[in-house]
């Protein structure tokens, strides 16, 4: 049965072939052509990959991006559905779904919001649940920058604490969407917000994400 991250990787390599590699992405400074390289880098380069996190290792980071963009767009395209080599981590199943089912959701969103005629995905339910137990997980490591309390909140009622603080914000909508919202695409993400209206304001304005 094929995976979610799988799935997701699949859509993400059709996205970048219908847009090109010249267009925009939610990802600030980031055509397509540099969102697939940063994928092919992030699975295939792990030397390099660490750049994304640690700042000792930026150089080789913006290095090995460079290399990667500078090949052909359907190479890259290429490499982003073949996935990683076997001798990488990401090539166990249970890996790839858990780092990259929401890397890959999030990155399709950045390709598909950023084209003016973009239109709203319907998640399946399976779908959504995985999104929102990974949300759970990974919740308070994407709120960590947060200036105020964050509750993300789904439409069911359940709820997940993001930042603990005060004054509260709470953010509501489907799992996809809150995802897209903690990951740093606060102004394409289909949510409500409830709180103070200055902290809002902070809120929709922060860093967040990993």
């Amino acid at each position: 049965m094929s995976t979610h991250a799988k799935r997701e990787r699949l859509l993400l390599a059709d996205l970048l072939e219908s847009a090109g590699p010249h267009a925009p992405t939610l990802c600030e400074g980031w055509l397509t052509r540099d969102l697939a390289a940063h994928v092919v880098v992030r699975e295939r380069r792990p030397d390099a990959a660490g750049g994304l996190l640690l700042n000792v290792l930026k150089d080789r980071l913006d290095k090995a991006m460079a290399e990667y963009a500078a090949k052909p767009y359907e190479e890259l395209l290429q490499l982003i559905r073949t996935g990683p080599p076997k001798l990488s981590v990401y090539s166990l199943k249970q890996v790839d779904e858990a780092a990259n089912a929401v890397e890959f959701y999030v990155h399709a969103e950045d390709v598909r919001r950023a084209q003016p005629d973009w239109t709203p995905r319907q998640l399946d339910p399976v779908f959504s649940d995985a999104l929102w137990l990974r949300l759970e997980r990974l919740a308070r490591l994407t709120g960590r920058r947060s200036p105020v309390g964050l509750v993300l909140r789904r439409p069911d009622g359940r709820t997940v604490v993001a930042h603990k603080g005060t004054p509260v914000v709470t953010v509501t909508g489907e799992p996809g969407e809150l995802v897209l919202f903690c990951f740093g695409r606060q102004a394409s993400a289909s949510v409500e917000l409830d709180g103070d209206k200055e902290a809002v304001g902070r809120l929709t304005t922060a860093r967040l994400g990993i």
